[in-house]
Formats: structure tokens, sequence, C-alpha cells
């Protein structure tokens, strides 16, 4: 393992901000994690580790050791007639990893194609879109624990996994993800309830619809309303939907007939990007920094923003949500 010394991490965040990691270095065997206790690198709090860095704020330097996870391999550890169980190492791509199973008629992620993610990073943030989460193919999740010292396996269940969240996320500096076991089925069990989904599938006048169709389709919508990592600063949604009771939706319903929300078993999530919308966000640009005009939820760096300037704007954005809607908007971004 080389470690290098301030060391720019503009190609490691998908914000592009021009920080410095005061220690960088590349975790490609699991032995390189014996090299870095022998640093005594866990002795302390300054360690960081990313994937594709995609979903974090750097307000500053980071002052301690950036560990880069690159560790790649995918197995198949067990396979029957109706489903598949793979092993992934926590830094494939994402993505290609999506694809590589619908190429296969595998089903179960295909509704999450094209999130810039690795493996490891996506059970931290429990990814999800278009109906589906990361949860509900994961059956273990490998780590390294800090604290003790020892590689531990993690059921679902000890993932502790929610809304844009998991005990990995919680205890940030406890874990290492080394790799992600799915479950997959054989069997086609597509979710195409999603209107934009259900009307680009029946565009196509397929006699039967395949799990790349559908990544294909997500892939497509997710480019239309989502801007380029390579043109465009970003770090997809900067926002949770918040989540209130029935009573509070129907107070907000009454005033506000046209609010976006999505009905779940005991409360109802709103669409975070229709309510900073119509805050006036939309579209926004001050300087280097904005919000993209095709989707209130991102903000954008044009070229030369800092973290500083992207998190003003956050917080502007949030105040005036709960100044006009009176619901406190949450950050899906890890903020450093």
């Amino acid at each position: 393992m080389i470690v290098q010394e301030h060391v720019s991490l503009k190609p490691y965040n998908s914000f592009g901000l021009d920080v410095n990691a005061c220690y960088f270095c590349e975790l490609q065997e699991r032995r390189d994690i014996a090299l870095l206790q022998e640093r005594k690198v866990f002795d302390t709090e300054s360690y960081l580790i990313i994937g594709e860095g995609n979903n974090i704020l750097f307000t500053k330097d980071f002052e301690g050791y950036v560990i880069h996870n690159q560790l790649r391999g995918i197995e198949i550890i067990e396979e029957t007639t109706d489903t598949i169980s793979l092993k992934v190492a926590a830094g494939e791509d994402w993505h290609a990893f999506v694809l590589y199973c619908c190429e296969k008629e595998w089903y179960g992620i295909e509704n999450l194609a094209y999130i810039p993610s690795t493996v490891g990073a996506a059970p931290v943030q429990n990814i999800g879109a278009y109906g589906t989460e990361i949860k509900n193919t994961v059956t273990t999740v490998e780590a390294y624990h800090i604290p003790t010292r020892e590689f531990v396996t993690l059921t679902q269940e000890q993932c502790k996994f929610g809304y844009r969240t998991s005990v990995f996320k919680d205890c940030a500096k406890q874990y290492i993800i080394l790799s992600v076991t799915f479950q997959l089925s054989k069997i086609p069990q597509l979710n195409t309830t999603y209107k934009d989904i259900n009307e680009a599938l029946r565009a196509l006048d397929s006699q039967s619809t395949k799990a790349l169709d559908v990544a294909n389709v997500v892939t497509q919508i997710r480019k239309r309303k989502l801007p380029e990592p390579s043109e465009l600063g970003s770090a997809g949604s900067f926002f949770k939907n918040p989540v209130v009771s029935k009573a509070r939706y129907e107070s907000l319903k009454n005033q506000y007939p046209a609010i976006i929300s999505y009905s779940q078993e005991n409360d109802v999530k709103l669409a975070a990007g229709w309510l900073i919308e119509q805050c006036g966000w939309k579209g926004y640009r001050q300087g280097e920094v904005g919000v993209y005009d095709k989707q209130s939820l991102i903000l954008v760096n044009y070229g030369h923003a800092t973290g500083q300037d992207i998190l003003a704007l956050a917080r502007k954005i949030t105040a005036s949500v709960q100044q006009k809607f009176e619901i406190d908007l949450q950050t899906e971004v890890n903020i450093l």
C-alpha cells in the first residue's frame, strides 16, 4: 500500500470540490487493513473511507487519512432453481454490477440502475429508487469492525436499514465494508408501478419485459432528470423526502392541494423537490452554486464553488421550507 501526502480530492468527490487530504491511500486487498493498523490510522478519528465520493460534501481540507476502497470481485456463492446469491466486493461499480445481473436475467436491482455508487457504499445509504431499496436484496454485509479490530458478517437485520440510512451510516467510523451478499431472483419479478417507467416500457412494444429493459428505461429517465457528473458537479439528491404523519399530511393537503406525496403503511412521504420548488428555488443560481433546473433536490457546482458555498445555499433552502411549510428537511449528503 502506498500512502500519499497532501492529495487533491477533486477527482474523488462528485461535487468536484478542490480540497486536499493530508494522507491518501487505496485499499486494494484485505491485508492492506493490517498495514493501516500498523500506521495506527484507526487510533484516531481522523480517517474517512470513500467509494466514488458521490454522497459527500467537503467543506474544508480533510486533516487525516482518506482511504479509497478499491476491493474487486464478484463470486456466486449459492444457486437454486429460483434464486442466486452473489458476494460482491465493495469497490465494484454499482451500475456495472446492476447491468451484469440484468444481462444474466437475475431480478431485484434493475430499478436501481444508473445510481452513481460503489457496491460497498450502497448499503450505507440504503440506496433506493422507483419503489426499490437495496435492503430488499441484501442478505449479509461483510465488514471490518474498527473498534474491536475484527472481521464481522452482519445479517440484513443487523444492518438496521431505514430510509436512506443503516448502521453503517449511523456508526460511520466503526466499519469498513468489504463485500455485500445479494440474493436475486431468477424468476421475473418486476416493479413497474412508477408512471415514468410504465409509460416508457409500453412504448417499447415488447412481447415480454426483462430486467435489462427496466434498467435501460431507468437509465434514460435518470439521464433526463439528473446532471452528468462529468459536466456539472453534484451529489444527486441533496435532501431526503420528509416523512410526516397522516394527520399532518391531511392538514398540508388542505392548504396545498397539489402537494406531491407517497403513501406508506403508517405515514406519508412528501416530495422534497416539490416543497423546494414551491419556495422558488428551482433553477436558482448565485455565482458558482445553484439548484438544478430539472430537479430541485439537486444542488450543483458550476465549476468553482467551495463546500461552504454549497452548504450556505442548502441552509437557505431548508430555512425557506421550514418557514413556508413548517417542515425540517434533512440532508442525504454527508457533510464534512
